[in-house]
């Protein structure tokens, strides 16, 4: 079997090893793979291994000898998948490997914000510290979760995780999500999307986007929030209104903004959220821990290993 990485580099920039796919056939990796540059290097593959590289439906109709395509992310519309499910082609993703990682980055950012570990280290190293009268010293508001509410949008693995957290913080939890109470965990109250966003100290999206959570948090519901409240998304770019984000920011309404993914990856570099001081930003490395990844190999050599004894796993197309 021929395999071919096309954008091997996100995953894996040299350390992590690609054994448990070379056992399988044969393995040629990509750090990165234009979209010009597809066709020519999966003409002769069997299967495709894409994290971010799209392959749309000409795209895989081109590729006559593919017949199947690992999606290394739990996301997967890069594939085109009712063109590969026509096609015959079987298209498998990565779920819940990164779970307990990415619930780390979002409590990350909310102690940045709460906490400014970073602010006081750099400033104690500058001398601030050492020069100061006082045996302590401090600049910024320093705030303690417990008590606060936090607003989770979408109680899936990861927004359970969320929960579980902010509970030991001793925060009450609200959640939007399509669970009925009663499948709720102890403590958590389902609550309607507006509510929630009014009422929460903190609001944290970990729902999947679709075409009817596409700016989910709009100009109507960041104005909703509480005065000096805080929104985290380390979802999908695009369930903010980067730019009502950003306005709301500028004005001072909300007291930060902790955003692990934008509307544009990467980025440009005159995206209006990275101008803001308000902002938090991290390059889209919530699921990038060492072990997360890790897992996200290992599941994804036992993908395709399970096509090729004819009983595949983690089908989406």
């Amino acid at each position: 079997m021929n395999i071919v990485v096309l954008d091997g580099y996100g995953m894996n920039p040299g350390d992590l090893e690609w054994d448990a796919l070379h056992a399988l056939g044969n393995v040629t990796v990509h750090d990165r793979t234009a979209p010009g540059d597809i066709l020519e290097r999966a003409a002769e593959a069997d299967a495709v291994l894409t994290n971010k590289t799209p392959l749309d439906a000409a795209t895989l109709r081109a590729l006559p000898r593919l017949r199947y395509v690992g999606v290394l992310a739990t996301g997967y519309n890069v594939v085109d998948v009712a063109a590969a499910r026509e096609l015959g082609i079987t298209v498998t993703n990565i779920p819940a490997y990164s779970t307990a990682s990415v619930a780390q980055m979002a409590f990350a950012h909310l102690l940045a914000v709460t906490n400014r570990v970073e602010h006081y280290t750099e400033a104690n190293r500058a001398g601030r510290w050492a020069a100061g009268p006082d045996f302590c010293w401090w600049d910024t508001q320093l705030t303690e979760l417990a008590g606060k509410r936090m607003g989770i949008v979408g109680l899936g693995s990861i927004g359970s995780a969320v929960a579980r957290i902010a509970q030991a913080f001793g925060m009450e939890v609200a959640a939007f999500t399509s669970k009925p109470q009663a499948d709720l965990p102890a403590g958590v109250v389902k609550m309607p999307l507006d509510e929630l966003f009014a009422t929460s100290d903190v609001v944290s999206l970990h729902c999947p986007l679709t075409p009817h959570t596409h700016h989910l948090a709009d100009e109507r519901r960041l104005a909703l929030m509480k005065p000096g409240a805080i929104l985290i998304n380390t979802g999908r770019g695009p369930l903010v209104d980067a730019g009502a984000l950003a306005r709301a920011l500028a004005a001072g309404h909300l007291r930060a903004a902790c955003v692990d993914v934008m509307t544009t990856e990467p980025p440009a570099p005159s995206d209006a959220l990275l101008a803001q001081e308000r902002c938090f930003s991290t390059p889209h490395l919530g699921w990038a821990t060492l072990e997360a990844r890790r897992r996200l190999m290992h599941i994804a050599a036992e993908n395709l290993r399970a096509f090729i004894d004819n009983n595949p796993i983690n089908v989406v197309s």
